[in-house]
């Protein structure tokens, strides 16, 4: 187990190369590397890098990260994954030339929707929110709080899931990411 975010139990999914846990996670995502099941392109990938700890029940994960996006779908955010089969992921990524607030939600097959941004992001913060059989996912841009709802969706309850950190170069050479804060917590209703 890893230590990291001055905590320990932290564990790579199809680990990067090159990385470091020192201050933050920071990883070059490799080429060739992606996140996806099935729909429109009829391919499924499951290599992106995800880092993150098992955790069973209603949680908050939280997030902020920034990427040298450079080439077309390039992407770096938050995942939540049961299996293949079974997850959700959330961040950034570079499409057509764009930054977009990106999420993928996976039942057997992938859906996607994207939210352009008039420019890039320095930092994102994004927060998901685990609650019984859904998950809210919220964002936040260069130093905002994570409290603009992007997406509400159906997530299997009570099963575990690996929640934290995922990135993926599906066409280009790779890219920097960093993530300087993350943190997976129960979640307390209050």
């Amino acid at each position: 187990m890893i230590m990291a975010f001055g905590e320990t139990g932290w564990q790579w999914l199809n680990a990067p190369r090159e990385w470091t846990a020192d201050d933050g996670l920071s990883l070059f995502c490799e080429p060739g590397t992606d996140l996806w099941r099935t729909t429109h392109y009829g391919y499924a990938y499951d290599t992106a890098h995800m880092f993150g700890r098992t955790v069973t029940g209603d949680l908050r994960l939280s997030l902020t990260f920034s990427g040298e996006y450079a080439e077309q779908y390039d992407q770096a955010g938050a995942v939540l994954r049961i299996g293949e089969d079974d997850w959700i992921k959330a961040g950034i990524e570079y499409v057509d030339g764009g930054f977009h607030l990106s999420t993928v939600v996976t039942r057997g097959f992938s859906d996607w929707s994207v939210l352009p941004l008039e420019r890039p992001a320095r930092r994102v913060t994004f927060d998901l929110e685990r609650a019984g059989d859904a998950v809210t996912v919220r964002y936040g841009l260069d130093g905002e709080p994570a409290e603009s709802m992007l997406r509400l969706a159906y997530f299997p309850p009570g099963r575990p899931a690996l929640a934290g950190a995922m990135a993926a170069a599906p066409a280009g050479k790779g890219f920097a990411v960093r993530f300087t804060d993350l943190r997976v917590s129960p979640l307390v209703e209050g």
